[in-house]
């Protein structure tokens, strides 16, 4: 699993396994009574793996599993790494009021450019908010990389619950 040379934050893959899907549903609900590692929970096909409280931090990463039937025996798991929901919904609220932000500042700026008036001021902080953009972009990249010990342990108990 490369996680260095994507541009994503959230990470994703896709597997194949040659077992029923409620084989491997069964497998994580035993785990979340047998292991103490990780806290793993299920919600009918999805299966959610967590690290405990006292070993996050801000930028611990979560499992997401979506385990989907396609034959008898053959499923396929479906997975997103991704910071816990919290941190996710704060950072697209922050890219929110900054898109509102950009977007009213330019059409502002832009009636003050026809009415001939100055717009320097609006301009500006249309400027501002790209810069802003690419500083929240690589703050989440910062955050990637704070986490990726995390992922690849999340990945590593997943891949050897399976016996992959």
């Amino acid at each position: 699993m490369n996680l260095d040379n994507e541009i994503v934050l959230r990470p994703r893959f896709k597997l194949n396994i040659p077992r029923a899907h409620q084989t491997v549903l069964a497998i994580f609900e035993a785990l979340k009574d047998t292991q103490t590692h990780y806290i793993v929970s299920c919600v009918d096909d999805h299966v959610f793996i967590r690290i405990p409280k006292p070993k996050q931090h801000f930028w611990s990463p979560q499992l997401h599993l979506e385990v989907n039937a396609l034959e008898k025996d053959t499923c396929s798991i479906h997975g997103l790494f991704g910071p816990n929901p919290t941190v996710w919904t704060l950072f697209m609220f922050l890219h929110f009021i900054v898109a509102m932000l950009f977007i009213g500042f330019g059409i502002w700026g832009y009636s003050n450019w026809v009415l001939d008036q100055s717009y320097s001021i609006q301009l500006t902080v249309c400027i501002s908010m790209i810069a802003l953009w690419f500083i929240f972009y690589f703050i989440g990249r910062a955050g990637r990389a704070k986490g990726k010990n995390d992922m690849l342990l999340l990945h590593r108990f997943m891949t050897t619950s399976l016996n992959l």
